[in-house]
């Protein structure tokens, strides 16, 4: 059974010291359902004035909460999974209508920031430290960890479920509290997932929700307060540099997962079924939108013309509509701006010489529908080879040796993720090891995991998030002297 959308179970106003209230000023801003460009929700528009009370609230909360126990800390995580996982349906309906991916996707979603929680509250109770000696003896060495202390969040748009609860589910369990932004273009599944926590237990003034159409201003006010001790950020290189300039201020710690420009590499031993199923899952995952996302498809010239025939195909096949609508694939993007770009790019690409194999036209109507498209012969120069393109385009390019893929693979400021296809564990494992990635899918198109620290290097970002690590970025270690 395909669930409604109900709009009068929303909550839209701001989450500050465990209370809903409206913003100081009255003001809100529409929420649009990009599949029919209809306003489903106003929902309250935060401003420096409320951001000040939120950080404010997250101060005063924080000496107590670092002091809870980790018990306590874990249950209350355990027990917002459970409330996720029975409101998946509610939260699906609510993520597709404001973002616009299938059910089937939205459903995906929840299950996977569920696991989050169920991840983080079993590390709750597994913070350790260290006990040793000092080389002379004379001194017994104490290692503890405590909470960084008040934290900002700043999520994006594409995953408004997944993005909160890998953020604040380290965060809980760590003991520290928090100030929260959500995107504006997708705040009522972040919401939805604040008050799910309220119903589990979280104390007052530990989760503090501010959304806002004036993003900069509100975390400025954050990170010049002198009260917040941590920033998490995920969205783009740009912005990521901008939040580590403020933060540098007051020297808060900083975890960035920023853009991305994944290559998909195929090499000639590869299986082309598995690497056109993986090729499928990395690039449509989320219509595109996604920094994991298959950006740039190196495939070996002796296996380019079977992938690119056989991926084109499964691509054609997939249904576009709304998210909401049984039998859909494929929903919209997020916004004429991502449409707009999207379009240009693909363009760019014909211009310079690029053949599509299947795609590469809007269709007419309402919403910011664009079709799956595969280009081939796209070369070096196109615009789409150096851009998160961050839509359902897939961009071919074929190469004759090793090293040249590699070079071309690393070719980038960015690097969260890469993709390699092969029969081969001495290439698998060469590849591994020289792409300049902070993660990489071997004979898989899918790397996110609860279990797994994700993150990325050089411009895409600093830090881990998940894996027995990801509760790291959240507690600082103290070193006690013990004279013997």
């Amino acid at each position: 059974m395909t669930p409604s959308f109900d709009s009068s179970s929303l909550q839209t106003d701001l989450f500050i010291d465990g209370r809903w209230q409206q913003a100081a000023n009255g003001a809100t801003f529409a929420v649009e359902n990009p599949a029919t460009n209809e306003v489903i929700a106003h929902v309250a528009d935060g401003s420096v004035e409320d951001a000040a009370l939120a950080i404010e609230a997250a101060g005063r909360a924080q000496a107590e909460w670092g002091k809870s126990t980790p018990r306590k800390r874990a249950d209350i995580l355990r027990r917002a999974f459970d409330l996720v996982m029975a409101n998946t349906d509610r939260l699906a309906a609510i993520m597709t209508a404001e973002m616009g991916k299938p059910l089937a996707e939205a459903r995906g979603e929840v299950a996977y920031g569920a696991e989050m929680l169920r991840w983080f509250s079993e590390e709750a109770v597994r913070i350790g430290g260290d006990n040793t000696s000092s080389v002379d003896g004379n001194t017994r060495i104490l290692i503890t960890k405590e909470p960084v202390g008040p934290s900002v969040l700043v999520t994006p748009w594409n995953f408004p479920l997944a993005m909160g609860a890998r953020k604040i589910a380290p965060a809980v369990a760590a003991g520290c509290t928090m100030v929260f932004k959500p995107a504006e273009l997708t705040p009522l599944t972040s919401l939805a997932l604040v008050a799910i926590f309220k119903e589990a237990g979280l104390p007052d003034g530990v989760l503090n929700v501010v959304t806002t159409s004036r993003a900069s201003g509100v975390v400025r006010t954050w990170t010049d307060s002198g009260i917040a001790r941590k920033i998490s950020f995920t969205g783009s290189t740009e912005v990521g540099k901008v939040l580590l300039r403020q933060a540098a201020d007051n020297v808060m710690r900083s975890s960035m997962e920023l853009g991305g420009n994944a290559p998909f590499i195929v090499l000639a031993d590869a299986d082309i079924e598995k690497a056109v199923d993986g090729a499928m899952k990395a690039k449509m995952r989320n219509m595109g939108e996604a920094c994991t996302a298959a950006n740039r498809f190196f495939v070996h010239r002796s296996v380019v013309e079977e992938f690119g025939g056989k991926f084109s195909k499964k691509m054609s096949e997939l249904q576009v509509g709304n998210g909401a609508s049984a039998g859909t694939d494929v929903g919209p993007l997020i916004e004429q701006k991502g449409l707009e770009k999207v379009e240009s790019l693909v363009a760019d690409a014909v211009s310079k010489g690029a053949r599509i194999l299947t795609g590469g036209t809007r269709p007419e109507g309402p919403g910011y529908f664009y079709p799956p498209t595969v280009l081939v012969d796209v070369p070096a120069n196109a615009a789409l080879m150096s851009t998160e393109i961050f839509g359902p385009v897939a961009a071919i390019t074929a190469f004759d040796s090793e090293d040249e893929v590699l070079r071309l693979a690393n070719d980038t400021e960015w690097g969260l993720v890469g993709y390699v296809f092969t029969e081969s564990m001495a290439k698998a494992l060469r590849f591994s090891a020289d792409l300049e990635v902070g993660m990489v899918g071997l004979n898989t198109g899918l790397v996110s995991n609860p279990a797994a620290p994700f993150g990325g290097v050089k411009q895409s970002g600093l830090g881990r998030e998940g894996g027995k690590i990801g509760i790291e970025e959240f507690l600082e270690y103290k070193y006690t002297a013990v004279a013997v």
